[in-house]
C-alpha cells in the first residue's frame, strides 16, 4: 500500500512497518503547514492501523528533514496570527506530543539532511539510525535566531553540555558517525545498508509482545524526571498495569515457558509469542 499525500507519503507492504515519509525533495523536506497538517493526521490514523506494528520517519531524496521552511512557515505567516498559531500547535503536536507518546515503536531513519526543527522528531523517536555521511546541522544562529521550538530543549536532553553548547553556537555540521559518537543516535551504517539495517531494527522488535513494549518506553520517559521514590511508587503501578491489561499474557506465558517448559532462557531472545 502506497498513499501519496501532497507532502508526505505512508507505505506499508504488509510486513508491518510503516514508512512515513517526508515527501518534499525539491525543498529538502522542509517542514511547511500543509506538512505539519497532514503528519499530525497520519500519526492519528496510523495509531490505530493493526497494520502498523513499527513505524520508520524518513524523508524522500536527499535530505530527512531541513527544518521549518523558512518561507512557508515564518514569512508568510506573519501576518496571519490565527493561522499561525494553528500551524505553530500542529507542528508541536506531531513532532513532539503525538511521536514521543506514540504506542508503536517508533525509528528514525536519517538518509541525508537533518537540521534545526528536524532534531525535535529525531529526539521524539525511539530510537535513530542514520546514514555514515547524513548531515546533521543546528544552523539558527547564522540566522539571526536561536533553535527555538523546543529544539534547544531536545539538544540539551540528549547531548553532553559542552556538545550541545559547540554546536548550537558554532551551527557546524557533523556527519552521521560524530552523531553516533555524541549518542544523538544509535548508530550509524552505510548509506547503501541504511534501510536495510532499519529494518533488521524493526523485525527484532516486532518479535517482541508489542504491550510491554509500550508500556517499557512509557516507564522511561515518565521516570527521567522522578526521584527515586517517585520512580518506584510509578513502576510498581506501571508493571500491575501491564500484567492485568495485556492481552497476549506476556508475564504468564514468559514463566510458562521458562519454569514449566524449560523452553525459554530470559535475556537471550524474546519468548515465543505464538507457541
Amino acid at each position: 500500500m502506497v498513499d501519496e499525500r501532497k507532502t508526505i507519503r505512508i507505505e506499508n507492504y504488509g510486513d508491518g512497518i510503516t514508512w512515513l515519509v517526508l515527501n518534499r525533495p525539491d525543498k529538502h523536506n522542509a517542514m511547511n503547514p500543509t506538512m505539519h497538517e497532514e503528519m499530525l493526521q497520519a500519526l492519528d490514523e496510523l495509531e490505530a492501523d493493526e497494520q502498523t506494528q513499527v513505524l520508520v520517519i524518513t524523508g524522500s531524496g536527499e535530505a530527512f528533514c531541513a527544518g521549518q521552511d523558512l518561507q512557508e512557515y515564518f514569512r508568510e505567516l506573519d501576518n496571519n496570527p490565527e493561522k499561525r498559531l494553528k500551524i505553530s500547535r500542529a507542528s508541536h503536536q506531531w513532532r513532539f506530543q503525538r511521536l514521543s507518546h506514540f504506542p508503536k515503536i517508533t525509528i528514525a531513519m536519517v538518509n541525508g539532511w537533518c537540521c534545526g526543527g528536524a532534531f525535535t522528531q529525531l529526539f521524539a523517536c525511539d530510537f535513530a539510525i542514520a546514514a555514515e555521511n547524513a548531515q546533521f546541522s543546528l544552523s539558527e544562529v547564522n540566522w539571526g535566531i536561536l533553535p527555538g521550538g523546543n529544539v534547544t530543549k531536545v539538544v540539551a536532553d540528549c547531548l553532553s553540555y559542552r556538545d550541545a553548547l559547540y554546536y548550537i553556537l558554532t551551527a557546524e555540521t557533523f556527519n552521521g558517525k560524530k552523531a553516533e559518537a555524541m549518542r544523538l543516535i544509535n548508530y550509524a551504517v552505510p548509506a547503501e545498508a541504511l534501510r536495510e539495517e532499519t529494518i533488521a531494527l524493526a523485525q527484532k522488535l516486532m518479535k517482541k509482545n508489542p504491550y510491554t513494549l509500550r508500556a517499557a518506553k512509557e516507564a522511561y520517559r515518565a521516570v527521567r524526571t522522578m526521584n527515586y521514590d517517585q520512580a518506584l511508587e510509578y513502576l510498581n503501578a506501571k508493571s500491575a498495569q501491564l500484567k492485568t491489561s495485556d492481552p497476549e499474557r506476556g508475564r504468564e506465558t514468559g514463566m510458562r515457558e521458562f519454569l514449566d517448559r524449560k523452553s525459554y532462557r530470559p535475556g537471550l531472545e524474546p519468548y515465543p509469542r505464538h507457541s
